[in-house]
């Protein structure tokens, strides 16, 4: 991730009157929106004090005193750093004695995101082993283990997959949610971990957000009911046998604070809103929380007023740990210290002094240690400032019984693998979805369907195990997964037609719809395709702009006669009245995760003509009217959505609907044309593709990604957020390419007889010693080459910078741009390590380096 610019010398001075004031503890002159602070005006006072439900332990506090008298200066600041295990080693952990490591969404054991069970437990024991090794001198400190365990322990083959929050939220349960924490707990000491990055207890109120399915609610009275209920089932219950046993984890509440409140929706944005609003609506998760124990607060990304959170003093120290009590300790999200103001991924002694005590510095651990060392030894960071972190850090791993605990493989739980999607917890699951899903339309009552019929099940959903889980589910985006990786899941289809054949009826399997015998009734599966974090943020509310695809097959088996239930899969409300207006039925099932059979329960008639399950779930975040309407909030002025919070049929009532306006709001033809990968995502129809010499060739699904002789491999990098570029490493083996393969012929003629060029944001990471070609294909024997080498080495090693393509340089050397088949393709046989951000079509003017119009011979 880029250092983040530095403000202007105004901004710089009005920052530091801000600091002043807030040493004298008033803040006067700034009264409203417009005249803000940066950082926003803090009244602690003001703020809830929940109660803290640990009592003071002076046995424990002994044994820390004693602990930290015999640390040296070098331990104490690695207790407070935490290292993403795919960028380091155990005998990392050994020398420089960190306190924590961390899973990143796709730092799996060996980088296969289908690692089994066994590889994450051997990893586990080899970090814990190396934080208690003393041959080297250091102390015998237990490390502590973080993953993002956020709707079960989703990282691993074979886990009991829950649906996410969004969906979790319609369920109205706060005992389903601490069934949920148990059972995810339960999961995660099997495979090693002891501590899950959850509950998220945002109160996300523009549904663009690419996190808005990590929310419970727009609500915050709902968020709150949930976010307590969660941390006690994570955890145990605060003075029973059962807290922070062998069978639970310890709790990281997340993302402190406003992250669901920020102007657009944007993620990692800014949350300009009044104090009354961030302590009101985005804070609500929070005191149910600190009451419940929570040992662990994450921090957003996100900023207050122009502040990032992770350098935000007043509320950090002042609210979280001074007002609110919160007895546990504070760390911070992947790199996002190095987004406060004067800090970099290297170096943030102001997020320290702010008050975080554990710093997530995922792959800047090292040069972060040495940085933060220094700063110590220089009295930058009191000396009372880091005893106190590490205090709190130490603190919750006696509490965890880590000190005496063993390895994980030893524990209570370690190695049980046979608990990983166990019957008991399927159970859960399955029930979780049965109450998560909401009716917005009944026609005529065409549902439940007769399961003594024959029923077509279609979609590009229905048997897609990815898109009913979404993101954050074996990998980061939930991406590149297939079915073997969910042996213990079940997919929609699979839980339809097993219903279906146990109620005497046939069912059919046809994703496009050519169903072979026709049916009865359809049941049509669409929705988002997987995404996390700011690769799902969007611009409107449209579902699949430019796309309609899921629309005209609805369309097409309404023409037949057929009645057609559709079932929505999706992290957000989104607006689809299209697809409503021509449903006989219409099912908000969210992301559902890998109790597919859920949807069966309720969907279907029993063989005696009855019910299984009735729908129970009511609309936790309100659904739009139109595609602009992205921020239309219960309790807000104005309020006006299509479907209103809590809104939800049952078999009971009157679900007939009337058609509904098809008037979006906004242009639906809304893609983004021209750009072919940014965000770390590539264009819906576009492939990468690694190939060597021999023409042995790999989809770029899942990363890391290398061909099986290692001539070159793909990984993820940060450029402005986390794992936004890919680096493409060639090892000089044999010549080798990457490239980017679209699903259909593209035609530039059009852009390339003006000054359009091929924008590349890349980096030089290791500057080649020989030939490299870029290039295009227009089909077989067709396409053009430009030679790269030079270019490559004039630029700066190690610094971002954007290069022009002109696209008629293509022309010139021999490319048809009317049929193009790879839009782009570097290849050399040479050692080479390039990075690349975005790769786009932009004016002249818009690169920083051009390429000349030159052949290679």
């Amino acid at each position: 991730m880029a250092t983040k610019p530095s403000r202007s010398a105004l901004v710089r001075r009005r920052g530091l009157v801000l600091a002043c004031a807030l040493a004298l503890g008033s803040i006067a002159g700034y009264s409203g929106a417009a005249d803000t602070p940066p950082g926003g005006t803090i009244h602690p006072d003001r703020w809830p004090a929940p109660k803290w439900p640990l009592p003071a332990d002076a046995a424990l506090e002994k044994r820390i005193d004693a602990l930290l008298k015999t640390m040296t200066v070098e331990e104490k600041v690695g207790q407070t750093i935490q290292g993403d295990t795919a960028s380091l080693t155990p005998e990392d952990v050994r020398k420089y004695r960190l306190g924590s490591v961390l899973a990143g969404g796709s730092s799996d054991p060996g980088g296969k995101y289908n690692a089994t069970p066994a590889q994450w437990l051997a990893q586990s024991d080899a970090f814990f082993d190396a934080s208690m090794d003393t041959s080297g001198g250091g102390k015998a400190i237990p490390i502590l283990y973080g993953i993002d365990a956020v709707h079960g322990q989703s990282n691993v083959v074979g886990a009991t997959v829950f649906p996410h929050n969004v969906g979790l939220g319609a369920a109205r349960n706060p005992e389903l949610i601490r069934q949920i924490g148990r059972v995810t707990a339960i999961e995660t000491r099997t495979t090693g971990m002891e501590w899950t990055f959850a509950p998220t207890v945002a109160v996300p109120q523009d549904d663009r957000w690419g996190r808005s399915y990590e929310g419970y609610s727009e609500d915050p009275k709902l968020v709150a009911s949930y976010a307590g209920a969660m941390v006690e089932g994570l955890q145990g219950k605060v003075g029973s046998r059962e807290f922070l046993d062998g069978a639970h984890v310890i709790s990281s509440v997340k993302h402190y604070l406003g992250d669901g409140g920020t102007t657009n929706g944007k993620d990692q944005g800014d949350a300009q809103v009044s104090e009354e609003v961030l302590r009101d609506v985005h804070n609500a998760g929070y005191p149910p929380s600190i009451a419940a124990g929570a040992q662990a607060v994450m921090t957003s990304f996100s900023s207050y007023q122009g502040v990032k959170i992770a350098g935000h003093k007043p509320l950090v120290t002042g609210v979280l740990k001074g007002r609110m009590n919160f007895g546990g300790f504070v760390v911070t999200d992947w790199n996002a210290h190095g987004q406060v103001e004067g800090c970099d991924n290297t170096q943030c002694p102001a997020a320290v002094n702010a008050g975080i005590d554990m710093m997530m510095a995922p792959d800047s651990w090292k040069p972060f240690y040495e940085s933060t060392l220094a700063a110590v030894k220089a009295g930058t960071i009191p000396m009372a400032r880091l005893d106190d972190a590490v205090r709190r850090v130490l603190r919750v791993k006696f509490r965890l019984g880590l000190f005496d605990a063993g390895k994980p493989s030893q524990r209570e739980l370690g190695g049980k693998f046979e608990l990983l999607g166990a019957p008991e917890h399927r159970a859960i699951a399955r029930q979780s979805v049965r109450e998560s899903l909401v009716l917005l339309k009944n026609q005529r009552g065409v549902l439940p369907l007769d399961a003594k019929k024959k029923i077509l099940v279609a979609g590009d959903g229905a048997d897609s195990m990815a898109k009913q889980s979404g993101g954050w589910t074996l990998n980061w985006q939930g991406t590149g997964t297939t079915r073997a990786d969910f042996p213990n899941g079940e997919t929609i289809w699979e839980g339809l037609q097993k219903t279906v054949q146990a109620g005497g009826g046939s069912a059919e399997l046809a994703i496009d719809g050519a169903y072979e015998t026709k049916p009865d009734a359809a049941i049509v599966v669409i929705g988002e395709n997987p995404y996390a974090e700011f690769q799902g943020d969007i611009p409107t509310l449209l579902y699949k702009p430019g796309d309609d695809s899921d629309l005209q097959l609805i369309r097409k088996l309404k023409a037949e006669g057929i009645p057609v239930v559709t079932v929505f899969l999706s992290g957000r409300p989104l607006w689809v009245n299209r697809e409503i207006n021509a449903s006989d039925a219409f099912v908000a099932a969210w992301l559902p995760g890998s109790e597919g059979g859920g949807i069966a329960d309720v969907l279907l008639r029993k063989p005696d003509g009855g019910v299984h399950y009735d729908f129970k779930g009511k609309l936790s975040f309100s659904w739009p009217r139109r595609a602009d309407q992205y921020a239309n909030n219960v309790g807000q002025k104005d309020y006006n959505p299509q479907f209103a919070y809590g809104h939800g049929l049952t078999y009971a009532g009157n679900g007939d609907l009337k058609p509904l306006s098809e008037e979006a709001g906004v242009s639906l033809a809304q893609a983004q044309p021209g750009v072919f990968y940014a965000l770390g995502m590539l264009a819906p129809d576009l492939t990468m593709k690694l190939e060597n010499a021999t023409h042995h060739g790999a989809k770029v699904a899942t990363l890391p990604v290398a061909l099986y002789d290692d001539s070159i491999k793909v990984t993820a990098v940060d450029h402005q957020r986390q794992e936004d570029a890919r680096r493409v490493t060639w090892s000089g083996t044999t010549a080798a390419s990457v490239s980017l393969i679209a699903d259909a012929p593209k035609d530039l003629t059009r852009e390339a007889n003006g000054d359009v060029q091929l924008v590349l944001t890349v980096r030089v990471d290791a500057a080649p010693k020989g030939d490299v070609a870029m290039g295009v294909a227009c089909g077989e024997k067709c396409g053009a080459t430009l030679p790269l080498r030079a270019t490559l080495a004039s630029l700066p090693v190690g610094q971002w910078t954007t290069l022009g393509v002109p696209l008629k340089c293509f022309a010139v050397a021999g490319a048809d741009l009317s049929k193009l088949s790879s839009l782009l393709t570097i290849e050399t046989a040479v050692p080479l390590q390039l990075s690349f951000s975005r790769i786009a079509l932009a004016e002249q003017g818009q690169a920083e380096r051009t390429l000349e119009c030159r052949t290679t011979k």
